[in-house]
């Protein structure tokens, strides 16, 4: 049997049987969709049908791996008035990871022109975060992206992402995912953009300047 074909026996996952530590990693996140199930969980929990329409994925394919990071650890369910998805506090340990590797990702030659989803963008946000852009500046905002709200908080040269409403934030943006990403990523201005604020303004457009740009 190659090692490559071997099963653990403990969690019946396939396994590379390399005890190196990269190996030992990649048995439990190194199937197709499992880490951008990971990314999709990176900011709270999420049903069933939510990461089957944010990832497009198979229900077949979506059960299977979601089995799969419950038998590695990475994931667990909880009941709130239906079974959620959410990580394990060894699954959230892959935040800086998932964090480096879209840094070293976003250099890759293939560029796909695909739109980008709400959780990735907030991946986005995060890992083009320039603290020195931030200066002082200590904010708490609240996007609210279609369906979707986040709370994201600015502080000591570091950014924090959550989803879900913050209590009392200093600027409300409602837009879509797709202006956000333009606004921030792009060479779109302001003026014209369907963009809402409430609150402060100024703040509120500090935090389109808070990124790096591709």
């Amino acid at each position: 049997m190659f090692a490559s074909d071997e099963i653990d026996l403990m969690s019946g996952l396939r396994s590379y049987g390399d005890p190196c530590g990269i190996a030992r990693a990649l048995d439990v996140v190194g199937e197709r969709w499992a880490l951008l199930i990971v990314r999709e969980l990176l900011f709270g929990p999420k049903r069933f049908s939510d990461l089957r329409v944010s990832l497009g994925a198979s229900p077949n394919v979506l059960s299977q791996r979601l089995g799969e990071l419950e038998a590695g650890g990475i994931v667990q369910q909880r009941s709130a008035g239906g079974a959620l998805y959410e990580l394990t506090d060894w699954g959230r340990e892959l935040h800086p990871i998932l964090l480096r590797l879209g840094r070293w990702g976003a250099r890759a030659l293939h560029r796909p022109t695909g739109e980008l989803g709400v959780d990735a963008l907030m991946i986005a946000l995060e890992s083009t975060f320039v603290p020195e852009n931030a200066a002082d500046l200590r904010a708490t905002y609240e996007l609210r992206l279609g369906e979707e709200r986040f709370s994201v908080a600015v502080g000591e040269g570091a950014i924090t992402i959550a989803r879900g409403s913050p209590r009392g934030p200093d600027a409300v943006i409602e837009t879509d995912a797709a202006t956000l990403r333009a606004l921030v990523f792009g060479d779109r201005k302001m003026a014209g953009a369907p963009v809402e604020i409430r609150g402060d303004a100024r703040l509120a457009r500090t935090f389109f300047h808070l990124f790096a740009r591709p």
